[in-house]
């Protein structure tokens, strides 16, 4: 942002703008508004309480029977996972550290059947959540293995992209990029037939906590 004003010399400050007029909910409304749009592009979602989503984690992988699952042990969720794997792990997927950097971990990443990353938030306009991708939880844990799980705030699910930005400040510390994703990953390409899971996640996963 900085090298775009000094090329742009002494123009000024841009005025700020105000978001488009839009729906704005209650927050119910919001968690199910998203809840209702991702899973109408075959996103599966769960709404579950703060204090008991690592059990329903760990309930869906089961019933999957994956091998591995990646997490970043630095992020909020980190400390949870290890201690619901330490208490009980029958039938789960051995947790994978992410630690190092991405060229050095890429050939564990590909071999990875599924990983969990947190979130900045969700857009109820739209029915999106929001990665905010670094050092610490890369973007490629959303984009590489097959099974993506998604964990979102409910008090961060704001109205509109436009608020989401505003709110959380995003022009002062924007990151190399931002990621937002509705449902699994999905193409037209072959014969103009819409397929899940070609170039990316073939299943996406969001836990909502309340």
């Amino acid at each position: 942002m900085s090298n775009i004003r000094a090329a742009a010399g002494d123009g000024g400050e841009a005025p700020a703008t105000a978001c488009l007029p839009i729906a704005t909910y209650g927050p119910q409304e919001k968690i199910d508004r998203l809840k209702s749009l991702m899973e109408a592009v075959k996103t599966e979602v769960h709404v579950v309480s703060k204090k008991d989503w690592p059990t329903v984690v760990k309930s869906v992988l089961r019933q999957r029977k994956l091998k591995t699952l990646l997490y970043a042990p630095e992020t909020a969720l980190g400390p949870e996972l290890e201690k619901a794997w330490q208490n009980d792990s029958e039938g789960l997927p051995e947790l994978v550290v992410y630690e190092g950097d991405i060229e050095s971990f890429k050939e564990t990443l590909f071999q990875t059947d599924a990983a969990i990353t947190t979130t900045v938030g969700a857009i109820a306009e739209t029915g999106a959540v929001v990665l905010w991708p670094d050092s610490t939880e890369p973007r490629l844990m959303s984009l590489v293995p097959s099974v993506h799980i998604a964990v979102v705030e409910s008090a961060t699910i704001y109205n509109s992209f436009c608020e989401i930005i505003q709110t959380q400040s995003w022009p002062e510390k924007m990151p190399t990029n931002v990621i937002l994703i509705s449902g699994p990953s999905k193409t037209a390409d072959i014969e103009m037939t819409l397929a899940f899971g070609v170039h990316g996640p073939k299943e996406l996963i969001v836990f909502i906590l309340k």
